[in-house]
């Protein structure tokens, strides 16, 4: 599958990739930022963004995916970022192919098994009606019901595009991520640890990397891994404390050399 991407800056390759219900949208602001050192690329994944949407979704086809991109892009190695989702297509990706991967950042979210946690932004969702919203407060006043939070349901808004006809879709191919929801939390399993340097950031208002419960299984399969918290964010760790995100991610970049 040919991933949708932006390319910016130049140097060592850095690919970041987005969350469930995500795009690349989401990481521009820190990719501009990041691009005056490293040539950075924003993919969507498959069935998210202006990515080909498909039947298949689960952690196997998307780390072929980005087999095949790094081949396509002539990119014998890179550090690969991933957040929630992302992390989970980076730590496989990583697993299968160290040799490709010179340095690994897993934004909040460990190997383990998560159990289906997004009900309510799977309802909120269902009660758009894409044949009858007309604008996007609209949307918002649909999405509300089932989500109080108006970050959340901005960031789900970012899915939105308008098609030849004016009226509103989803760039994300809803049904079948609806169909699959359960492979979204699938453990992460390797019988050969990633050797390499690799990050954990976790927000520590989050629940989804526990420190007391999961340090064990992230060293046992990550032995070189550090696991960094920020205070005061959530999962949206990268978003809810920007400046603290960034100084972390460029001093584990710029250990013992850029990447």
């Amino acid at each position: 599958m040919k991933l949708h991407f932006r390319e910016l800056g130049t140097g060592s390759p850095l690919l970041i990739l987005h969350g469930l219900f995500g795009s690349s949208d989401n990481w521009q602001t820190l990719a501009k930022y990041l691009a005056k050192e490293y040539k950075i690329y924003l993919i969507d994944l498959r069935n998210h963004g202006r990515s080909p949407h498909s039947p298949d979704f689960n952690y196997d086809v998307m780390k072929q995916d980005i087999l095949q991109f790094m081949q396509d892009q002539q990119l014998p190695e890179a550090t690969i970022m991933g957040h929630s989702m992302g992390g989970k297509v980076a730590m496989n990706f990583a697993l299968r192919h160290a040799d490709m991967v010179t340095r690994l950042i897993v934004v909040d979210i460990a190997p383990k098994f998560y159990r289906p946690h997004h009900q309510d932004i799977l309802a909120a969702l269902h009660a758009v009606n894409l044949a009858e919203v007309t604008n996007r407060t609209e949307v918002d006043e649909a999405l509300a019901q089932h989500i109080q939070e108006l970050d959340v349901r901005m960031f789900l808004a970012k899915n939105l595009y308008r098609k030849e006809d004016n009226s509103f879709a989803w760039r994300m191919n809803f049904p079948v991520i609806e169909q699959h929801i359960e492979e979204v939390g699938q453990e992460t399993k390797s019988a050969t640890p990633f050797p390499k340097p690799t990050l954990f950031i976790r927000g520590a208002n989050s629940r989804y990397i526990k420190p007391d419960e999961d340090t064990a299984t992230i060293e046992k399969i990550f032995p070189a891994a550090k696991i960094e918290t920020i205070e005061n964010a959530g999962h949206w760790v990268h978003a809810e404390a920007p400046e603290k995100f960034y100084n972390l991610l460029i001093n584990f970049l710029a250990e013992e050399g850029k990447i």
